[in-house]
């Protein structure tokens, strides 16, 4: 007769993300995500694989959460463009600011720390990074289309200069404590879509 598991995998996957995206992968040991999860070695391998099976999980789901929320910011009906704004400002917020600053994007700390020599993580990162071009993408070219975008300007062109922008605020605002370093810069950038 098969076991009940005695923990919800859900929220020990929660629980190993925010340890993951806290730490970085090589910083955290099994030992930590063991005390983290509080359960045991054998029920984290059996349930989610070695650690870096785990990580993976776990990256995905933070994409899945974070490409939800920006799905729904950036396909609101009627207006694009301030739609693009938020988001952008939202980011830059988050990145100047509070528990968000110190941690960054999980996605961008995988791509720092492991994309150079971890073939999975980068093509996680990458498929990451494509899925929100498209998304600018996409709403750009509403805008452009609704008259808020003039029409001379490139909507792939400028939803590759935002995603660049959003992954460097992350980074800048995690290692820097002036926030308005990744406003002005957001502001600057969000100048070049009038």
């Amino acid at each position: 007769m098969a076991r009940t598991k005695e923990f919800d995998p859900d929220a020990a996957l929660q629980s190993a993300l925010e340890l993951f995206w806290q730490r970085g992968y090589e910083a955290t040991s099994m030992a930590d995500l063991v005390g983290r999860l509080g359960i045991g070695r054998a029920s984290i391998y059996a349930t989610f694989g070695n650690k870096h099976d785990l990580y993976l999980k776990a990256l995905d789901r933070y994409g899945e959460n974070r490409d939800s929320l920006l799905l729904g910011e950036l396909s609101q009906p009627g207006p694009a463009l301030p739609a693009v704004r938020a988001v952008v400002r939202r980011f830059a917020l988050e990145a100047g600011s509070g528990e968000q600053r110190l941690n960054g994007c999980f996605v961008t700390n995988t791509a720092a720390e492991l994309g150079a020599h971890d073939a999975e993580a980068a093509r996680r990162v990458e498929a990451s990074w494509n899925h929100i071009e498209t998304l600018f993408r996409s709403a750009l070219v509403r805008a452009q289309a609704q008259g808020e975008l003039p029409a001379d300007r490139d909507p792939r062109t400028l939803a590759r200069m935002l995603l660049v922008l959003m992954q460097g605020l992350r980074v800048v605002g995690k290692a820097s404590g002036d926030p308005h370093l990744v406003r002005d810069a957001a502001e600057q950038a969000l100048a070049l879509l009038d």
